[in-house]
């Protein structure tokens, strides 16, 4: 679990704690040469289904395909030696880890909304969902990595670094080893100023919710953040679990100000900056989220009243996003067994305890990085 993800135990909930009065490479990438705005080829519904027909039907083990050619040759990538590890089952090869325009049909609109939150389209109408999600249309928005092909810095295998904000962080002088990957993703509460020496400066991947970002402006202001990284370099992800997100993404995208609902009449530029593009912008599928839930992090909160609102931490999204992506991942600032020796953030001026919501598993998610390090998936930071 990322520890980013949870809030300043002081004042605020952390940023992933739902707020009830609001409503690649994928390492199989996309080719270096491809511009087309085409997009890769959507296969029908693999039957996915892992436990039988006991499953509950809000578990929805079934998802799109998609083709989509990698963009290196590297190798020795993550998507190659997945088969040989004990995620060998559970990995999807060719799900799509970002939905843009083309998703949007009424077959698949019927088929999402019967999963509510990030999971599915449950409460989003049609209409909403043709006007936020048509500004995603070229092919920067079905790309992750979708400048690796005018990268400075190539290789044979794309290096990606993971940053949650995790106390672990606080004087470990791993600040010039992340900045050289050739990506690195942050969330949330991510502070930089001041902790360069530490977590690095450079941001090119950043995810978050609405609601997480709006938690981490009011939860974390007093620490020195102010919002999201703002650079060329940076793109925005957004982990949609309400209209709220599709209505944000819209407005960005335009430039104009959120037309309804909690952020109603807010200008977006507040957030990502005058020059943002809708190329820059970027928002997961639901049923990726669906899928790391069913697949890698399956609570035994789904067996409870909560099981409408357990989702994977905005950083478990995040990590497990690059290691669907790119070729190569490191994972620093994330949650490891002797997580009380640390506080909560890396920025943290006093000790901060790591709180527990029941919206995330995080100790599961802390067992599930210990598992893909020692599976040689991931390379975790632990502070050894």
């Amino acid at each position: 679990l990322d520890r980013k993800s949870n809030s300043d135990q002081r004042a605020r909930p952390p940023p992933d704690v739902l707020d009830a009065s609001k409503s690649s490479p994928r390492a199989d990438g996309v080719d270096k040469t491809r511009t087309s705005t085409k997009g890769p080829t959507l296969k029908p519904q693999q039957p996915t289904q892992a436990a039988g027909p006991t499953e509950p039907p809000f578990i929805g083990d079934t998802y799109m395909s998609e083709d989509i050619p990698p963009q290196t040759d590297c190798p020795d990538n993550i998507r190659s030696r997945v088969t040989k590890t004990e995620f060998g089952g559970k990995f999807l090869q060719h799900i799509p880890v970002l939905q843009w325009a083309r998703h949007v049909t009424p077959e698949q609109h019927q088929r999402l909304s019967r999963y509510p939150g990030a999971h599915g389209w449950g409460g989003i109408d049609y209409k909403t969902l043709v006007e936020t999600l048509s500004v995603l249309n070229s092919s920067a928005n079905w790309q992750m990595l979708d400048d690796w092909k005018d990268h400075s810095n190539k290789s044979d295998c794309i290096h990606c670094a993971v940053v949650g904000n995790g106390g672990i962080l606080k004087d470990s002088k791993k600040g010039e080893e992340i900045d050289g990957h050739h990506y690195v993703f942050r969330t949330n509460g991510a502070i930089i100023k001041g902790f360069e020496q530490d977590v690095g400066s450079r941001t090119t991947h950043y995810t978050f919710s609405t609601n997480t970002l709006m938690n981490s402006i009011r939860g974390y202001a007093g620490a020195g953040y102010k919002g999201p990284p703002l650079s060329q370099e940076t793109r925005y992800v957004f982990l949609p679990d309400h209209d709220r997100d599709y209505l944000l993404m819209k407005a960005a995208a335009t430039h104009t100000p959120v037309e309804r609902g909690p952020e109603r009449a807010k200008d977006p530029s507040r957030y990502f900056g005058k020059d943002v593009s809708a190329e820059k912008l970027k928002m997961y599928h639901p049923d990726f989220i669906r899928y790391l839930r069913n697949r890698f992090l399956r609570s035994h909160t789904l067996n409870t009243k909560y099981k409408n609102i357990y989702r994977p931490s905005t950083g478990a999204v995040m990590l497990l996003a690059a290691l669907h992506t790119c070729d190569k991942v490191s994972a620093y600032g994330f949650m490891t067994p002797d997580y009380k020796n640390y506080s909560d953030h890396y920025y943290d001026s006093t000790y901060h305890s790591v709180g527990f919501y029941i919206n995330h598993d995080l100790r599961m998610e802390m067992t599930l990085w210990q598992q893909l390090h020692q599976a040689g998936l991931i390379r975790l930071y632990m502070h050894k």
